[in-house]
């Protein structure tokens, strides 16, 4: 065999597939054109495995490369999105019963998902027995007669697709005696060799619902995605390649094909991360070199601008040689899921962008001819003037198109001058958006619309146009990563955090060498502590990832061949039509008008729910967890037929009973062990037994910030006790205890009229505002606390007795009269957090993200602290987080909720500044979607909006119920 080593990398894009030829060798990266030995762009095909074939079978004729030189093969982005034709229908399998249940009103695992996509996968869904606590305690053992009834249900409706869900099963034992693993086995044993089965914990992380999400819709493609990286390796053997196949993941690292096979969609998104590190590679730039240090201390960003002919795509590498990651949830098909994705900001600017004289100012985009460039644009005779046109009228030295068509004064110079101005500060808006730090940031430019960038922008201290600019996609592929990463909760008990860190280090380093990396190049790339909060048995999530190099000597089970014995000829298109499905409908959010009958009673509809969501996730201050899966579960009960009322608190007799409910115990609990339904309930009616109370006038929540906010809706509707909600609740925000001291209220110096509005009852010792109470978990385990010798011992004895029971569990809290509730707790907060939802929701539907907090302080009084990226987050018993703009930082301290904000400036001699602290409402929201952040989605490189909401300066809010009254 010769000694010279290759291997293609392969980028699949919309309009034309990239294929490169890397040399392999120590002095490859080093050499002037970066061991690049040939490339070759081809027009995508219908048939992916065609174009690749096309692309690859070039290169090598160009570069006369044997087939035998090739030691690996690596695609990205080749596994997309399928059509209906592709997608097959789901059984899902879910181990947590009784946990969850909830969902089961008459509710299927695929009701999040949009309606048309619904129709098409839905196939089945069962809830059994199984699932574990989050400190890996068994909830029940799996109970294999109910796993065989279901394989009998399934094989009934020729379902050919299993998902099998487990709750906190990424904390499962790995060692095949896990219980996805063990349900996986008795099903494959009752269905056979031909049904697909996916574990959930193989395809994303903690996170029930979002996981659940990813897990159906990777069962759904993986016949697809089997046969069509099945073609990709019998067009290698048709090239004479017989080298081992590679598929890019979401994260830039590398899968075998086997692998990719299993779990498509980790791959379905690669190519903005191959972009971003084949523009490193191109550069010379190494991870050593993404460290740009200042006097001041701090590191500058390199930054990665990828030009298209319709898009520019932007976003920044860390230190560690990987794009950043987005903070927010990401939607595939328009069903959420918890995959890292690298955090990218779009506009509308491109090689074919059009280009319009309008007024006293020349347009640049955002429509673009885009693919239709060669006919349309003018140095290609076509008729539309376009970017490209603009900078080769502007540069005699680019040899594209016909320049006489915009040459000789063709251009009018004011509107050639006026699109370059445009473009240039198009550019540089955007750069500045995504930067991390004031100091001039290295930019990179990749992608075959680059040559519309100028030479120089404002912020940019060094702009790069590397060699083979116009394929980094396909050069990322081929310079991709092996990792091993691992996602577990771990209890600190007796043991100390950085002994449990290394510990951890160690297994993820182990997973990327079994994974097939050269062990002594696997590094550390991340490692991020999330302490669990709300509990006390010092519980901390651990994320860490391991990464390393390609060993080319290493063969990866399967990476030679993933055909199963049932599928053994080329994916073909069906025939049939596709389904006709039902669509969402739209609502019309300008002339949107709540529901209000003459009783005064506020009908919630599934859109009223959904801006109650978002607005009482803004109101939680980094607390009280995340609202959406309160928000699915209540917009259930409305498509079942129920419905849920809201009613001005002014409406009830002062000695009108008002019931409290609501969930105790830690959020990154309830967003994996999701309820079964009986929690609350359960407890509130312990309560009212043992003080035989009377069904209730109404419903209040005891915090409108986070998940509670929307809880007591539930528990309010038909379903249950059938009464209204009351309008208000008795925080106005989130808080992390049932009760709050006095001394930390005196210590701020705060008049007893200014936080009326604002805190418990308790705080004014209102007789019998927290006890008796209750606590129950809906699994047969109850507490009644009769009475306290002091407000603070309920949170004592409850904390425990809810960690005890898994750290999530229904409260249900002393009964008050409706003139307690009006006099003590913020009354029309649920009307408040109605208008911060539309707020928000406006604001997306004119794609006007950045408005998002101005619209809503124009509901809620208050300003913006600071808009900016977190460059440093701390998590301690007591945390915080630094986010920086320009010369100014913002500290923020966070214990569960955002405690205060502090500006300083970078410069160490001038003072710090409060600028806002509890009880001042301080909420944090991604830019990227304008919804409010919890303290435990904080990460480095997020970009933020604070808005905040001054106690002092108490507006009460606007009541939806008199407003739209009929």
């Amino acid at each position: 065999m010769p000694s010279q080593q290759y291997r293609i990398g392969v980028d699949v894009g919309g309009t034309y597939t990239d294929a490169v030829l890397l040399q392999v060798g120590p002095t490859a990266a080093s050499s002037p054109d970066r061991g690049i030995s040939g490339s070759f762009k081809h027009p995508t095909t219908a048939s992916v495995s065609d174009g690749i074939e096309a692309a690859v079978r070039i290169v090598l004729e160009q570069t006369q490369i044997s087939p035998e030189q090739v030691d690996s093969l690596m695609i990205g982005n080749a596994v997309v999105e399928a059509d209906a034709r592709r997608l097959s229908k789901v059984a899902v399998i879910r181990l947590g019963a009784p946990y969850t249940e909830v969902m089961t009103w008459r509710v299927s695992s695929f009701f999040r998902f949009p309606l048309n996509l619904r129709a098409i996968i839905e196939g089945h869904t069962a809830i059994v027995k199984g699932g574990l606590e989050i400190d890996s305690k068994i909830i029940n053992e799996i109970d294999e007669s109910e796993l065989v009834e279901e394989g009998r249900k399934i094989k009934t409706k020729n379902l050919t697709a299993i998902a099998i869900i487990g709750i906190f099963s990424p904390l499962d034992k790995s060692d095949g005696t896990g219980q996805e693993e063990r349900a996986k086995a008795i099903l494959s044993r009752e269905l056979g060799p031909s049904v697909d089965i996916v574990c959930s914990r193989d395809v994303g992380q903690v996170g029930l619902l979002e996981r659940e999400n990813a897990t159906i819709v990777n069962a759904s493609i993986i016949a697809f995605a089997r046969r069509t990286i099945n073609g990709f390796q019998r067009a290698m053997h048709r090239l004479g390649l017989s080298c081992p196949l590679y598929l890019t993941q979401n994260d830039g690292t590398l899968t075998s094909a086997h692998a990719a096979a299993r779990l498509p969609i980790r791959t379905f998104s690669s190519g903005a991360t191959n972009s971003m590190r084949g523009a490193a590679y191109l550069s010379g730039l190494s991870v050593k070199d993404a460290k740009i240090s200042s006097d001041k201390g701090s590191e500058g960003s390199i930054i990665v601008v990828d030009i298209g002919g319709t898009t520019t795509d932007v976003g920044v590498l860390l230190s560690n040689g990987f794009p950043r990651q987005a903070a927010a949830f990401i939607k595939v098909g328009g069903v959420r899921t918890n995959f890292s994705m690298p955090d990218v900001y779009s506009i509308g600017l491109g090689g074919g962008s059009k280009v319009r004289p309008i007024a006293n100012k020349v347009t640049v985009g955002p429509d673009s001819t885009g693919y239709q460039l060669l006919t349309e644009g003018l140095i290609f005779g076509g008729k539309t003037l376009t970017a490209t046109d603009i900078v080769v009228a502007d540069d005699p030295s680019l040899e594209i198109g016909d320049r006489k068509h915009v040459s000789g004064g063709i251009l009018d110079s004011k509107v050639l001058e006026g699109a370059k101005a445009t473009i240039k500060r198009l550019l540089e808006d955007v750069i500045d958006r995504i930067k991390t730090s004031p100091e001039a940031a290295t930019v990179l430019l990749v992608g075959g619309g680059s040559i519309i960038a100028p030479s120089e922008l404002q912020g940019v201290g060094r702009l790069i146009r590397p060699p083979f600019f116009a394929c980094a996609n396909a050069v990322g592929a081929c310079v991709a990563d092996v990792a091993g990463e691992l996602d577990t909760v771990e209890i600190l008990q007796d043991r100390t955090l950085e002994e449990v860190i290394e510990q951890c280090k160690a297994k993820a380093i182990e997973r990327a060498v079994q994974a097939g990396a050269k062990p002594e190049t696997v590094r550390i790339v991340e490692v991020e502590n999330l302490p669990v909060q709300y509990v006390l048995n010092k519980a901390t999530r651990l994320i860490i990832r391991a990464v390393g190099e390609l060993d080319h000597s290493f063969i990866a089970p399967g990476s030679l061949t993933v055909e199963s014995p049932h599928e053994n000829i080329e994916e073909q298109e069906s025939e049939k039509k596709p389904t006709v499905t039902p669509s969402e409908s739209v609502v019309d959010i300008d002339s949107y008008r709540p529901t209000v009958n003459k009783q005064g009673e506020w009908l919630l509809s599934e859109t009223d729910l959904e801006w109650i969501s978002e607005g009482c996730g803004v109101m939680g201050t980094g607390g009280g967890g995340s609202p959406y899966p309160a928000f699915i579960m209540a917009r259930q009960i409305l498509r079942d037929g129920g419905n849920i009322r809201v009613i001005s608190g002014k409406s009830l007799p002062d000695d009108a009973l008002i019931f409290r409910g609501c969930f105790m115990g830690a959020p990154s609990v309830s967003n994996e062990r999701l309820p079964g339904g009986l929690e609350i309930i359960t407890a509130c009616k312990n309560l009212a037994t043992y003080m035989g109370a009377q069904t209730p006038a109404a419903i209040i929540s005891d915090e409108i910030g986070g998940m509670n906010g929307v809880q007591p809706m539930i528990l309010a509707s038909a379903k249950h006790l059938n009464v209204p909600v009351f309008d208000g609740d008795l925080m106005g925000r989130a808080y992390p205890n049932l009760w709050q001291a006095r001394k930390s209220l005196i210590s701020l110096k705060l008049k007893a009229e200014q936080i009326d509005f604002q805190l418990l009852p308790a705080v004014y010792d209102v007789p019998a505002s927290l006890v008796p109470c209750a606590l129950a978990d809906g699994v047969g385990n109850s507490v009644i606390l009769p009475s306290v010798s002091s407000s603070s011992m309920v949170e004592t004895i409850f904390r425990s007795v809810c960690t005890d029971l898994g750290s999530l569990a229904g409260l249900s809290m002393a009964p008050l009269s409706a003139a307690t509730c009006r006099k003590y707790g913020v009354t029309k907060s649920v009307s408040q957090a109605w208008r911060i939802g539309r707020a928000i929701a406006t604001k997306r539907k004119n794609n006007d993200l950045f408005g998002i907090p101005a619209a809503i302080l124009k509901v809620q009084n208050g300003k913006i602290l600071f808009t900016g990226k977190i460059i440093d987050v701390k998590r301690e018993v007591r945390a915080g987080f630094t986010v920086l703009r320009q010369d100014e930082r913002l500290i923020v301290t966070f214990q569960n909720e955002n405690l205060y904000a502090e500006a300083s400036s970078t410069n160490p001699t001038l003072p710090k500044k409060i600028l806002a602290v509890v009880p001042d409402l301080i909420a944090v929201l991604d830019s990227q979607s304008g919804s409010g952040l919890g303290t435990h989605e904080y990460r480095y490189g997020s970009r933020l909006d604070f808005p905040y909401h001054p106690v002092g300066a108490y507006v009460e809010p606007q009541s939806v119920v008199e407003e739209y009254m009929s």
